[in-house]
């Protein structure tokens, strides 16, 4: 069973390289591009009104990497402002780029690695007790084109509770394009989909591989009911099954999860 790993570049590869090293065959395919935002002012904005603000979100390991990449020569990470995360993840990618500014790891709040999903829902419990009352609040993110895309319910949330909300993009999502190797990867992963097995972490992957990746290749649409895919959250699943798919297996959004998910008999 070759497994395809759909995420953006670098994780892809990251991901893909995790999974062969517990004996599963995988390749990158990713159906996601990332780069950085059209205008960078508003990120580079942000870190010289960092004290102002109570907390940043980021919402992936993309909008870490561009946030800190677009960080002006001087600027520091101001003390006492907190930074969240959805998952472990992003958390240890947050980390790994702040503590050499200034970013002390009591100050993020992400769920614990036993969390059943790692998201919005997962994380709010940690942010619901603090006083969000006149605070400023800045969802790092990204969006397609010039479109910025936060956390809708998360924002929801602290502007309930009395807190001022901006979404800042730090970085676009394209579909990208494939290389000749990785259309000749899905022409033979839906020749033999019995073989194979796509992992999708987002519901935006599965668009553009369909709206995009297929008709920009002159690969026909499949028979979806023969795909087998594996999903990271229950929103993905959903996806899968208004598509058509229905050989789906879902797991937890951790490696050790995944590769135990990929190895079950269906």
């Amino acid at each position: 069973m070759r497994v395809l790993v759909t995420r953006p570049e670098p994780q892809a590869s990251i991901w893909a390289a995790d999974l062969q090293s517990n004996g599963l065959d995988a390749l990158a395919v990713p159906l996601i591009e990332i780069a950085g935002p059209t205008d960078p002012a508003p990120v580079m904005q942000a870190w010289l009104d960092m004290a102002h603000l109570r907390l940043l979100m980021f919402v992936s390991p993309a909008a870490v990497a561009w946030f800190f990449r677009l960080r002006p020569d001087d600027a520091r990470w101001a003390p006492g402002t907190l930074a969240a995360t959805p998952g472990p993840g992003t958390a240890h990618n947050l980390l790994t780029a702040g503590e050499a500014v200034g970013l002390q790891a009591t100050c993020i709040l992400t769920p614990d690695t036993t969390a059943e999903q790692f998201d919005s829902e997962a994380l709010w419990p940690l942010l619901a007790p603090l006083d969000w009352q006149g605070q400023n609040v800045a969802v790092i993110s990204g969006g397609d084109q010039s479109e910025v895309k936060g956390r809708q319910w998360l924002s929801e949330q602290w502007r309930a509770r009395g807190a001022s909300v901006a979404s800042i993009l730090s970085y676009q999502r394209s579909p990208g394009e494939w290389s000749p190797a990785q259309q000749a990867t899905v022409k033979e992963a839906f020749a033999q989909p019995h073989a194979h097995t796509w992992l999708f972490s987002s519901s935006q992957a599965i668009d553009n591989l369909v709206a995009h990746h297929l008709p920009a290749h002159g690969i026909p649409a499949p028979d979806w009911s023969t795909v087998r895919a594996a999903v990271t959250h229950p929103k993905i699943a959903e996806r899968c099954r208004q598509l058509g798919i229905q050989r789906i297996l879902s797991s937890r959004p951790t490696l050790e999860a995944v590769v135990q998910a990929l190895r079950s008999p269906e």
